[in-house]
């Protein structure tokens, strides 16, 4: 079991740097920060979360849905490494759906998001990897692979109307659903 890393919080210019490559997947740094994003995601109820997340400035993510407080309706799926990722192929549809983000405590935007996406990445085993993710998985890898390039959830907003706090999430949007 990984330890738990600290969060980093919107502000903090890790957040808003170009992640580099990793070069050796096999090294030792990589694979126990791989066990410890795992644990932080879980202790923090998210449903992915990404190196930079943690001051760690590689091209490095976790998408581990499930259901949780923050997500009660998100689909179970096994915790994912996805080093190197890459977003190869999208749906023309784009669907807006809401997303809050660990760096961004207490704030839920309404999101654009391809709806299908087809994407690449190298898995912790070094092991190239090509998959088909739509809907709520696909929402969780372009949030995560934004922080890979310097961008926050907020930065893809339409609009300032399209954000409201944690508290107004779960009462109008998690209780009426």
């Amino acid at each position: 079991m990984g330890e738990l890393l600290s969060i980093l919080q919107l502000g903090d210019p890790v957040l808003r740097q170009k992640a580099s490559f990793v070069e050796n997947i096999n090294d030792e740094h990589i694979q126990k920060l791989i066990d410890h994003l795992v644990a932080t995601v879980a202790k923090a109820n998210g449903v992915g979360i990404a190196a930079p997340q943690v001051a760690q400035s590689c091209r490095l993510f976790i998408v581990a849905s499930r259901p949780n407080p923050r997500y009660p309706n998100a689909p179970e799926m096994e915790p994912t490494a996805m080093i190197n990722p890459k977003i190869i192929a999208h749906s023309t549809e784009i669907v807006k759906g809401w997303e809050g983000c660990l760096c961004v405590p207490g704030i839920r935007g309404f999101v654009p998001r391809y709806q299908e996406i087809e994407v690449e990445y190298i898995d912790r085993n070094g092991k190239a990897q090509k998959q088909k993710l739509t809907d709520f998985v696909a929402r969780i890898f372009q949030h995560e692979y934004d922080h890979l390039d310097g961008v926050v959830f907020l930065d893809r907003l339409e609009s300032t109307l399209d954000i409201i706090t944690e508290q107004e999430y779960q009462k109008q949007v998690i209780n009426n659903t």
